[in-house]
């Protein structure tokens, strides 16, 4: 069995520093590995950055993140990532990494995604150049979570994103801002490899779980959604959802 434990949109700044730490800290007894999917910090300043990696870095347990929108609201998305790079936390955007625990592969795919909005309800490639421009960076994304996904080859296999692959963890946020909280491309890049789970964040408030079309888990790890420190979950188990941490 390996142990995952996953949380996004946690917004460190210098006034956060300090909140989590304490559940962290445990988290070796808890989980194998810590999957963040994106929106670390406020604005994307190295700044903030460098809170994140006081909070988040340094932990005894691999540390695995994308980058959110608020990541990239300060144009300095590849200084946030150098970052945390530098402080040994795994940022991933179109990449996989693999990590061997307990003589299992674990492979985690990553990127931040875009929006498009879902079957029935979603952008098409037609019409302005600005409509094309939007969807062509989806497909773009999309792609490269594709890539990342079929590049590996593991024992257990986690797709993490910030935006969200499946309209089922969107509910409770108006429908009218589905279309710019996820995509049905990355429900279907998560399909077209062995995925044994799915998480996002970015929906401050959908609900925790979904399924996409080709029947992987999905989990809406944002934090005021699981409202703790991070949700433990299972792989190589019959069951995904571990006990829930009670740690606020």
């Amino acid at each position: 069995m390996i142990r995952i434990a996953a949380v996004g949109d946690v917004h460190v700044d210098k006034d956060v520093v300090g909140r989590y730490r304490p559940a962290l800290e445990e988290l070796p007894a808890r989980a194998d590995a810590l999957l963040v999917a994106g929106d670390l910090t406020r604005h994307g300043t190295p700044e903030e950055a460098r809170c994140f990696a006081k909070e988040f870095g340094g932990l005894a347990v691999p540390v695995i993140v994308v980058l959110g929108n608020h990541d990239h609201q300060s144009d300095q998305q590849d200084e946030v990532a150098e970052v945390l790079t530098d402080a040994g936390i795994t940022v991933l955007e179109g990449e996989a990494t693999v990590l061997e625990i307990r003589g299992h592969r674990l492979g985690v795919a990553g990127t931040k995604g875009f929006g498009g909005g879902f079957a029935g309800a979603c952008a098409s490639n037609f019409g302005e150049r600005e409509m094309k421009d939007f969807v062509a960076t989806t497909e773009r994304y999309a792609e490269a979570l594709t890539n990342a996904l079929n590049s590996v080859q593991a024992d257990a296999l986690v797709a993490l994103t910030h935006y969200a692959p499946v309209p089922e963890t969107l509910v409770g946020e108006p429908l009218e801002i589905y279309p710019f909280l996820g995509c049905y491309q990355l429900g279907r890049s998560i399909d077209s490899a062995p995925t044994a789970l799915a998480l996002h964040g970015h929906a401050h408030h959908g609900a925790e779980r979904g399924r996409t079309p080709g029947g992987v888990p999905v989990r809406n790890v944002a934090h005021p959604v699981i409202k703790q420190a991070y949700n433990v979950y299972q792989l190589l188990s019959e069951e995904v959802d571990a006990t829930l941490i009670a740690v606020r």
